[in-house]
């Protein structure tokens, strides 16, 4: 019956492009790849939110209003956790020790979250080791990738302030969510363009990076939703445990939409559907993917790894 469906999927044009994305997300170990990008971006996560109640602590002195609006902005990006953190924010006095604090842990939490971000995008495109940025190539990378990060809270906030200007109606929250799509889009094009090989053009890398950015507009709409209804529950009953593990959820689930948005972009870019979900036979899909695995290894500029494959192998071998 397995092998009746796979003869099926590999027929049918979209069921073949499906696998092959969840297919190559498996072969490229994308679970261990999220695990490492949510444990990096959970760690730079408490640093950049000192820096904005930190900052705007000290801005809430003359335009409380401004201040009010640029911290509720930044947290909401992470609505998951956002309505604990504006519950405790509030007590949270100004202080120029915190914010230079808040800035040195977050280049050392940034640098190992955009490391994590740039191991995993080598991985997917299978780039052999000996042929990987040098170590300066890639902190270059990670400050650009802050810079990003930076951009899109700033970015964020000027959304919102032009928001509060605009008088509340239908028309104003649909350009406003809008707006919102189109920026994280336009970000997420930025970062797929930054970390993906240089011989692609950004034509090649918009529809992942569309995606991404969809997926992440969405999650925070979902997120909000949550929030409301079961999170608010656990919140009172487990307390600030509460609102890291939603953190740490909604991490997961963006990063994970990442991955897949990059898996579609690869898969698309380098045409390998269709995938076989039992072998043998293997597919040519199947052969060009095991042999970029295997190449990928390659450590030193003078190794070279070649793959063959045994046609004589039949399904009543396994």
């Amino acid at each position: 019956m397995v092998r009746v469906i796979d003869r099926w999927q590999q027929r049918t044009p979209i069921a073949a492009f499906i696998v092959a994305i969840f297919k190559k997300f498996g072969d490229d170990s994308g679970s261990k790849l999220s695990s490492l990008i949510v444990f990096s971006a959970f760690l730079s996560f408490f640093p950049l939110m000192l820096i904005v109640v930190t900052a705007t602590s000290f801005m809430a002195q003359r335009y409380a209003s401004l201040a009010t609006s640029i911290r509720d902005s930044a947290i909401s990006e992470f609505p998951v956790v956002g309505t604990e953190l504006t519950r405790t924010t509030g007590s949270l006095p100004g202080s120029g020790l915190g914010l230079v604090v808040g800035f040195v842990l977050l280049f050392w939490g940034g640098l190992g979250f955009t490391r994590a971000l740039q191991d995993a995008f080598l991985e997917i495109w299978h780039v052999p080791h000996k042929k990987r940025p040098s170590w300066m190539t890639r902190l270059k990378r990670s400050i650009a990738l802050i810079t990003i990060l930076f951009a899109g809270v700033l970015a964020t906030v000027i959304l919102t302030f032009i928001g509060t200007l605009i008088k509340n109606s239908m028309l104003a929250g649909s350009l406003g969510l809008a707006a919102a799509y189109v920026l994280s889009a336009t970000l997420y094009v930025w970062l797929f363009w930054l970390l993906s090989p240089r011989n692609l053009r950004i034509v090649e890398l918009l529809p992942g990076a569309v995606i991404a950015g969809l997926g992440w507009q969405t999650l925070q709409v979902l997120g909000i939703r949550l929030v409301g209804t079961q999170l608010r529950r656990s919140s009172e009953l487990y307390g600030t445990i509460g609102a890291v593990l939603g953190l740490i959820w909604f991490l997961l689930l963006t990063t994970n939409t990442l991955i897949y948005a990059l898996e579609v972009t690869v898969v698309y870019k380098q045409h390998l559907w269709p995938r076989s979900i039992v072998q043998p036979p293997l597919t040519n899909s199947d052969q060009a993917v095991l042999s970029a695995l295997a190449m990928r290894e390659e450590r030193y500029i003078g190794e070279i790894v070649s793959v063959r494959f045994d046609a004589s192998v039949t399904p009543n071998d396994v």
